[in-house]
């Protein structure tokens, strides 16, 4: 630990951080983060009055923009009334929330049950599956995310849980989905082998031990791996065949992310649950919600739901939510994500005329990302999955020029994610990507043609 007496704030502000907190999914030496001291809209600003383009919403999850007094005002008037209640009180913001979803819910998704984070709701979803449902096995894909609890982790198929893997929850299965881009048949096949290795998948598990079926609304920090089209609608027909509940994760792509309210309605499907959190306050308060349908809801009017938490329906959160499901209404954020989402794919377009390095750009809405790879025929990606630190280093290259001009956005293995707020308008999206294109000058370098 330093003497923090000769730092200058930023100095000191970091190094506070790196001696007395730890790091979640980094080494904990060597790191470089932002010292922010403010944000607003779509800017973070440092100690140093350096402004920074969020060109991924943070986790994708400020949807509404970063420093919104309207989400601190209603927090403030919640917590002079009432901070907190335990989940067996109400408090009249619970229920207007909850009315609030129900209302932009499809179908008969009535039913709120408040949680504190994705992970949690994830959590509570699979419970209550397997609780309904009298069933064991939950289905997933591979390449999706879930959160990190041993349960989340385990039914997602990310490769940060492979460090666990020997503490891995048991009665996960998991399924494979292409996605276009590294397809090498027509698009109609793709269809036809994801859906017939799904039915069989299921076949070899039994239908009957099958609870649930966990996918993402919209694929998101895999890669925005868009589904093939009509995948969804079948995978409706097969569980509703067998008896299958459908959970739609929505904690990335729900809440205007997709260009609609929740990425599923993308696919003309309403599922049994959907989980939410990340832009249910746009991450001003930490917060989620399961929303299950009114069948699965009246289950338990007269038997006990087996489930719970000390800060579920926590007040101040329910107050957060509500306000912030008024500002996607209120400044027309959900109309401005399919106006801007259209113009992002026309300036990506663009971009890849420039840049060879770009194999792939994948968007629905403003949840999308660039797929770089050194050989546009071969496609060989420019890091492959799961990558080493050492097979990262072009594309540390580039992350570090994109934060050097001025921008901070999720960069994973190949992928380069493009997810601002919401509220971004065509002047930001043309300096966010004026930025990118300049950072991906150094990955051209690494084209094999």
């Amino acid at each position: 630990m330093l003497d923090t007496a000769t730092l200058s704030e930023t100095q000191e502000v970091l190094q506070d951080s790196f001696d007395y907190t730890v790091f979640a999914w980094s080494k904990q030496k060597g790191i470089s983060p932002i010292a922010v001291k403010y944000a607003k809209g779509v800017y973070l600003y440092d100690y140093d009055d350096k402004r920074y383009i969020d060109f991924s919403s943070g986790l994708m999850n400020v949807n509404i923009g970063h420093g919104n007094q309207r989400i601190t005002e209603a927090v403030v008037r919640q917590m002079q009334e009432v901070s907190y209640v335990t989940p067996y009180c109400v408090t009249k913001v619970r229920g207007e929330l909850g009315k609030k979803l129900a209302e932009i819910c499809p179908g008969d998704l009535n039913k709120a049950f408040f949680t504190l984070c994705g992970a949690t709701s994830n959590e509570a979803a699979i419970k209550l599956a397997r609780l309904y449902t009298g069933r064991h096995k939950i289905l997933s894909r591979y390449q999706s995310y879930h959160g990190a609890t041993y349960g989340t982790l385990s039914v997602g198929g990310d490769p940060r849980k492979l460090t666990d893997d020997s503490q891995q929850a048991p009665n996960f299965v998991h399924i494979d989905i292409p996605y276009k881009y590294r397809w090498n048949h027509d698009e109609a096949s793709m269809l036809t082998d994801s859906v017939e290795h799904l039915e069989r998948v299921i076949a070899y598990e039994g239908p009957g031990n099958i609870a649930a079926i966990m996918l993402e609304g919209e694929s998101g920090t895999s890669g925005c791996l868009q589904y093939p089209v009509g995948y969804l609608a079948a995978v409706r027909e097969i569980c509703d065949k067998h008896g299958i509940l459908i959970i739609m994760d929505e904690v990335m792509s729900g809440f205007g992310r997709t260009g609609k309210w929740f990425g599923f309605e993308n696919h003309g499907i309403v599922p049994d649950m959907v989980t939410m959190a990340k832009g249910i306050t746009s991450g001003y308060i930490p917060f989620g919600c399961l929303m299950v349908t009114d069948k699965i809801a009246s289950r338990y009017d007269d038997t006990v739901l087996a489930t719970g938490m000390t800060y579920a329906a926590h007040p101040v959160g329910c107050a957060a939510a509500l306000e912030t499901l008024k500002v996607y209404e209120d400044e027309n954020l959900i109309e401005n994500t399919v106006e801007m989402g259209r113009y992002m794919d026309e300036q990506a377009a663009i971009l890849m005329q420039k840049h060879p390095s770009i194999g792939d750009f994948r968007n629905t809405g403003l949840l999308g990302c660039f797929e770089l790879v050194k050989n546009r025929k071969t496609k060989e990606p420019m890091a492959p999955f799961n990558a080493r630190p050492e097979e990262m280093a072009v594309m540390s290259k580039v992350a570090a020029k994109i934060k050097e001009l001025g921008m901070y956005t999720f960069v994973r293995w190949s992928y380069v994610f493009v997810a601002p707020p919401l509220c971004v308008t065509k002047a930001q999206i043309d300096e966010g990507l004026a930025i990118i294109s300049e950072a991906l000058k150094i990955a051209d370098e690494y084209v094999v043609e």
